[in-house]
């Protein structure tokens, strides 16, 4: 007996384990309001990115970050798709190149993080405070390498910038409005596909560590990440809502439109991993681990 659709879980759209199913629905997405040919420059852009990410793009080494990983790209990168499908939906539907270079800029904003051959100290997580300003200049770099174009280098390096939660939105010198609107969907899947993935917590046990090595300060412990990410996550709440101008909420139309869910999946699954959180690991501090069982 089939699945009534109000009783699916979020976990059950896509086996966001699978890079390959992600790639399809991101696919599936964007055909159902742009040409299938259209589509090429992206499925490009991620096969480079997974032999990237595996060790095997020239001229670098493979992704040791365990948060920065594979999974946090594909999570924002579908995030990005089905915010832009549920804009498509209320709004004049967004250009077609605009889109090709949101889900570019989605597959490599955080390439900062992967070192290069000559790079052998360390891992990636070296460079979380300049990761940014290193995913821009691998950008321009793989643009320039395939003849993309100068505009849309800019344009695409834009949105990774809005990715950067200290630098303020309002010194991003975007060329257009709807140029801006990608940017900041860009920096939501970004927060949403990490904060509504199904590991979370788990992962932020890796994150913990990349910010050791990279020397972010407010951190002690593995213990003292998880307490802070209670009111981190209000933080992240005011920037989805006000600096980010709510564009987060276009998932929500995806959802009605694709599946007939009136469901917001990203924000109910943040909300669970966050009562998880509050109301069993912190309230089993000296045993928090073994409470934290998904893989990641």
């Amino acid at each position: 007996m089939p699945t009534p659709l109000n009783s699916v879980q979020f976990s059950q759209l896509v086996d966001m384990y699978n890079p390959a199913a992600v790639f399809e629905e991101v696919k599936s997405i964007f055909v159902s309001s742009y040409p299938v040919n259209e589509f090429e420059d992206v499925r490009k852009a991620y096969k480079d990115f997974m032999a990237l990410y595996d060790g095997e793009y020239p001229g670098y080494c493979a992704c040791n970050t365990h948060y920065h990983d594979k999974m946090h790209i594909t999570d924002s990168l579908l995030a990005m798709a089905r915010l832009i499908d549920g804009y498509n939906v209320v709004r004049k539907k967004m250009p077609v190149q605009l889109v090709k270079l949101g889900f570019m800029a989605a597959i490599f904003h955080d390439a900062g993080y992967i070192q290069s051959v000559h790079d052998m100290k360390g891992t990636g997580a070296k460079y979380t405070l300049t990761h940014v300003e290193r995913s821009i200049n691998f950008v321009k770099n793989y643009f320039a390498k395939h003849s993309y174009g100068r505009n849309n280098a800019r344009i695409a390096a834009n949105m990774i910038l809005c990715t950067d939660m200290i630098l303020p939105i309002e010194q991003i010198k975007f060329r257009s409005a709807i140029g801006k609107t990608a940017g900041l969907m860009l920096a939501s899947a970004d927060l949403l596909g990490q904060m509504a993935s199904r590991c979370y917590l788990e992962r932020l046990l890796f994150l913990y560590r990349e910010f050791r090595e990279g020397h972010v300060k407010g951190y002690s412990s593995e213990l003292g990440l998880l307490r802070k990410t209670l009111d981190f996550s209000k933080f992240i709440q005011q920037r989805l809502k006000v600096t980010l101008k709510n564009t987060a909420q276009y998932v929500h139309l995806h959802f009605k439109k694709k599946y007939h869910i009136d469901k917001n999946f990203y924000r109910e699954a943040m909300e669970k991993q966050l009562g998880y959180l509050q109301n069993t690991v912190l309230k089993n501090q000296k045993e928090y681990r073994k409470h934290l069982r998904r893989a990641r």
